[in-house]
């Protein structure tokens, strides 16, 4: 927490006093932050999966090491677009219980306190407060998604060589587009939430519902009409169909299965995912929706009719 309060003072003495302003909010959100000794644990240990990733990557660069540890090379798995976009998958799923820890209660604490009145009045605006709390999750999320995820490509490329890094750089743009995706998302939908739902708990259970009440809907639907376009309304396969589409995997979401006609006949039954355009739109409608909620309610005065 030091470190960060001597960034924070150092990038306010830079920056002018128009930007500086955004540094404000997340500043004295994240004394109230780390104040939890459970936060401070878990956010430690979202870091152990790049640490077991890191390990990967250097025994694939180490035979003395296989040799002490008598594991077969063939064993481990291949550093490749997949093993990248399985980190994406796991630090997402992190990134998504650290927002839903720190964001609810980012705004609804502003609005039980009647705290707005005294941001929104000078110097900041509406757009500088809630970027300013967007921030909060952004910078939290950031520092185990993309952060780790490109020093973990960087570590491949120097154990590897230029040529490898030269021929995957595409691999470090899906990382960092993939991972700024489902960032900006949850900061919304957090905030949103956040504005919406003024008590913690259920503002923590509204934003679980929002990503697995949607999954089990897209389930039935796509079982009762043997389709994938349900998917279309689950938050997971959305994100999950553009992680694919940035890592070059897209192709295989394509799902075949074995149907039984009334003739007897086994047919065969292929249910497709819906195409990355959708997907990409969907969640450009989400963040849209997210950002008119929000613009609803934070506001420096209520009219009451």
């Amino acid at each position: 927490m030091a470190v960060l309060e001597r960034s924070y003072k150092r990038f306010e003495g830079v920056l002018s006093p128009e930007w500086s302003r955004f540094l404000i909010i997340p500043r004295h959100a994240f004394r109230h932050v780390f104040r939890s000794k459970l936060f401070m644990a878990f956010f430690a240990l979202s870091f152990l999966w790049p640490l077991v990733c890191a390990i990967l990557i250097y025994l694939h660069h180490n035979v003395e090491a296989l040799g002490i540890m008598k594991i077969n090379l063939r064993n481990l798995l291949p550093i490749d677009a997949a093993f990248f976009q399985t980190y994406c998958i796991v630090q997402g799923t992190i990134g998504f219980f650290l927002a839903m820890l720190v964001g609810p209660q980012q705004v609804s604490r502003d609005l039980t306190n009647n705290a707005l009145p005294l941001y929104l009045c000078r110097p900041f605006t509406r757009t500088e407060y809630v970027v300013g709390k967007m921030s909060i999750l952004i910078i939290l999320i950031s520092a185990v998604t993309w952060v780790p995820g490109l020093v973990l490509f960087l570590l491949q490329s120097y154990l590897e060589g230029w040529s490898w890094f030269a021929d995957n750089l595409w691999i470090a743009s899906a990382i960092f587009i993939g991972s700024l995706v489902w960032i900006l998302l949850l900061a919304l939908m957090s905030q949103a939430i956040s504005a919406w739902v003024k008590w913690l708990v259920a503002a923590r259970a509204a934003m679980l519902g929002a990503f697995f009440i949607p999954t089990a809907f897209a389930a039935i639907v796509n079982e009762v009409f043997q389709t994938g376009w349900a998917h279309i309304f689950d938050l997971r396969a959305l994100i999950g169909n553009v992680w694919s589409g940035l890592f070059g995997t897209f192709a295989r979401q394509t799902i075949e299965r074995g149907g039984i006609r009334r003739d007897g006949m086994v047919s065969q039954i292929v249910l497709t995912e819906p195409p990355l355009w959708a997907s990409w739109f969907m969640l450009f409608l989400i963040c849209a929706l997210c950002l008119w909620l929000l613009s609803r309610k934070v506001r420096a005065y209520e009219v009451v009719r």
